[in-house]
């Protein structure tokens, strides 16, 4: 049985998942890291999708 840990994911404010909201992170920072990132290759879509990040209670793996 594995341990439950804290951890952080990424969604979709609209609900939808894509490749960003399927990564898990152990903390905050690595997933504004990781959301800083994916804003800026977009930086200037008329379709910008909003984002947010949640604390979740499951494993985190590191794979």
């Amino acid at each position: 049985m594995t341990a439950a840990a804290l951890g952080y994911r990424i969604v979709r404010d609209d609900g939808e998942h894509d490749s960003v909201t399927r990564l898990s992170f152990s903390d905050y920072d690595e997933a504004y890291d990781e959301l800083e990132r994916f804003y800026a290759a977009t930086c200037c879509s008329d379709d910008r999708i909003e984002y947010s990040i949640i604390k979740i209670k499951s494993p985190v793996s590191d794979t």
